[in-house]
């Protein structure tokens, strides 16, 4: 029997200056994939103008950036897996960070395309590893508000983009690329890594015992410098001395497996719909209405300043209450007041509508991202959550195809309603389907990872 007890050592840990390190790094990451994440969202409305873009375009360009999402989550399942999630988290961060670069020399809407396939491939990528990463790195009891406190940071690289975006976009007919290279600024990611420590519980999903042991005695030695002296961890259950086995994609059919992940694909198939839908279209939809490139990119910026609030107030709820309670709640909630933003032309009402749309829903994403990982041990924790993320994104690979034939098929308002519907799809999966997790430790499900699994 051998275990380093990275579980228990690192759940009896207060809060010290090493998490705040690395909340701050993992926040930076996010704050550059959110930034990036609607560049061509906002930048959308102008190249309508400058180079004769059509809706069927742009649906284009949007479709493909999800297959890129999906290709980059099936792939972050890999590289966290075999790299480790510090050094995955890094090249992740780099990838996205470098096609952005590269969108700014864009010279037609294919090319345009193919960068914003690479870059959102690496915009999924390095979320589903930073996931994983803090997951893997807090005590159990708080892991669910740092995932808030990260997103929170991170979520406010959306409005400052969007009210960059609103002031320069207009200015001249080169000025949209400033938007992506923007975006670009992600790689200054480097900064942070020498500061980070490698998953211990990831060294140990790998039996590699002593290279855990060693990175928990430095994380412990810090802390302890910090706070004094620490409690005595829990006693490790007994974990089988076996080789560990590579997580293949086939383990996903067993039904420990199996069953989360179907139910997380859902999940994140009517989270990446509802709001990919709304946010990628709301800029352009709305310029296609009669309202001004500049009207219409700054009632969008103006909403996205919700976006913060909404992962601020997941952090007070999602240790307290149930965390699929709180999804089910927060996704009924967008459904009504994404679908009365789409039946007004009222200024005033659209910001109010989208500001409630965009509020609650990063609240839906941060609880998202504390529960996915929480329903896998750390032996599947990579590959269930890479999966079901990578498909949710898939999905949308369709959905602005489908967005696009409402529009011109049904009118405006048809969109607003296909939107919210898929919202209470996830509501009812989730309330039918989804597992109570707030008691259950990381640890738990780790010891308890089958043999030869």
């Amino acid at each position: 029997m051998q275990s380093s007890n990275a579980a228990n050592r690192l759940d009896r840990l207060p809060i010290a200056r090493f998490h705040r390190t690395t909340l701050v790094a993992v926040s930076f990451a996010y704050f550059f994939e959110f930034a990036d994440i609607n560049s061509f969202a906002v930048t959308a409305p102008r190249l309508i103008s400058l180079w004769g873009v059509t809706v069927n375009q742009i649906a284009y360009v949007t479709s493909v950036s999800f297959v890129g999402m999906f290709l980059g989550s099936v792939v972050a399942a890999w590289i966290a897996d075999r790299w480790g999630r510090k050094n995955a988290l890094t090249f992740t961060t780099m990838f996205f960070g470098f096609f952005s670069f590269a969108s700014v020399f864009s010279w037609g809407t294919v090319s345009l395309g193919a960068f914003r396939f690479l870059t959102s491939a690496g915009l999924s990528a390095m979320t589903v590893v930073a996931v994983i990463y803090v997951s893997e790195l807090y005590p159990a009891a708080r892991r669910g508000k740092y995932q808030a406190y990260a997103i929170t940071v991170g979520i406010c690289g959306t409005p400052v983009t969007n009210l960059i975006a609103s002031a320069v976009v207009p200015l001249t007919d080169w000025s949209w690329r400033l938007v992506y290279l923007w975006g670009a600024l992600g790689m200054f990611f480097l900064v942070f890594v020498r500061q980070l420590k490698e998953s211990p519980r990831w060294y140990e999903s790998r039996g590699e015992y002593a290279r855990a042991d060693a990175v928990l005695r430095e994380i412990e030695e810090q802390v302890a410098a910090e706070t004094g002296p620490l409690p005595e961890p829990a006693a490790p259950a007994a974990v089988p001395d076996v080789p560990p086995a590579k997580a293949r994609l086939r383990l996903l059919l067993r039904k420990r497996y199996l069953a989360p992940t179907l139910l997380l694909t859902v999940l994140w198939v009517t989270q990446t719909i509802g709001f990919f839908g709304y946010s990628s279209w709301a800029p352009t939809l709305l310029a296609k209405e009669g309202f001004s490139v500049e009207k219409s990119i700054f009632y969008v910026a103006l909403t996205t300043i919700g976006a913060p609030l909404g992962s601020y107030l997941a952090s007070l709820v999602t240790d307290r209450f149930e965390r699929k309670w709180c999804l089910a709640v927060f996704g009924a909630v967008i459904a009504v007041c994404g679908l009365l933003y789409g039946l007004t032309f009222n200024p005033v009402l659209i910001v109010v509508f989208g500001f409630l749309v965009n509020l609650i829903e990063r609240g839906y994403t941060a609880l998202a991202y504390a529960y996915s990982p929480e329903l896998f041990d750390t032996h599947g924790r990579s590959l269930g959550t890479g999966i079901s993320y990578g498909l949710g994104r898939l999905s949308n690979a369709a959905g602005p195809l489908i967005i696009a034939v409402l529009y011109n098929g049904s009118g405006y308002t048809s969109v607003f309603v296909f939107i919210a519907a898929t919202w209470l799809v996830g509501v009812l999966a989730l309330a039918l389907f989804g597992p109570s997790t707030r008691r259950i430790r990381l640890g738990e499900a780790a010891r308890t990872r089958p043999v030869g699994a």
